[in-house]
């Protein structure tokens, strides 16, 4: 598997977080607070594309090409793919592979259609290739269709539930989903999330500061500056100003380290 991951949305590396902590607190600034957003996106698409069968080449831009019933242009497509790949490439795993490496250059420079495509022919050629669900989850992230990122990070935690970096990053969609929807569901959730990744690996930074965030979302003010200064620790560079002055504004810092 190659060794390119997103740092943030901008940033590649291997074992680093895949969004970026501001994105989850603007809604806690009060700058996204639409429902209708996470709760009907999906099933608005799914209707669309009930009434009108997508094109081919609207399917490949969709995470898993719209999950949707194939037709024979693109079976003929994707039989033609394959058996070019098998002549390239020494297994389809590694050929999976490094459609995903160049789905992360693609999303790394924002053409995020063609890392979308990308990164489905690389689920096309290994359907267990966790990094193919990881990236589409960016996609759709990025493309602020929470609830299809849920799904596909959800995922790909299906096959590597011990993946500390992709928990904390469906533990940040949850988040985002609680600013806009403010179901307590996702709270728990991420709560949950993340109780399993810092079991894992409590040195992950980006963990302790989505704790910290969950926690002042539960007005758990105490809690939420603990796991602030543990990530403060850890990976001073992480951290969200905007998000201590919130912080600051409810609860002087216990610790008396930001006056």
């Amino acid at each position: 598997m190659d060794n390119r991951k997103p740092v943030s949305l901008f940033k590649l590396h291997m074992k680093e977080s895949v969004f970026v902590w501001l994105a989850v607190l603007i809604p806690v600034f009060g700058l996204a607070q639409n429902t209708q957003l996470a709760s009907a996106a999906h099933s608005s698409d799914t209707n669309a594309a009930q009434k009108k069968p997508l094109e081919l080449k609207e399917r490949r831009v969709l995470p898993l090409f719209g999950e949707v019933s194939k037709t024979s242009e693109q079976i003929d497509e994707e039989i033609k793919f394959l058996s070019e790949c098998d002549k390239s490439f020494s297994s389809r795993p590694e050929a999976s592979s490094f459609f995903t490496a160049r789905a992360w250059e693609y999303l790394q420079e924002g053409s995020l259609d063609t890392a979308c495509y990308r990164f489905n022919l690389a689920h096309l050629l290994n359907d267990k290739n966790v990094e193919a669900y990881w990236g589409l989850g960016v996609v759709s992230y990025q493309r602020e269709n929470w609830v299809d990122a849920k799904r596909m990070l959800s995922k790909g935690i299906s096959l590597q539930g011990d993946n500390v970096p992709l928990l904390v990053d469906l533990s940040t969609v949850d988040l985002k989903l609680y600013a806009i929807t403010s179901r307590k569901e996702e709270l728990d959730e991420a709560g949950e999330l993340l109780k399993h990744a810092m079991t894992i690996d409590s040195t992950y930074a980006l963990g302790q500061y989505n704790l910290s965030l969950l926690h002042y979302n539960l007005n758990e003010l105490d809690k939420a500056w603990e796991y602030l200064h543990k990530g403060r620790v850890l990976d001073l560079s992480q951290m969200n100003f905007e998000f201590v002055e919130l912080l600051k504004a409810k609860l002087p810092d216990p610790q008396g380290f930001f006056k």
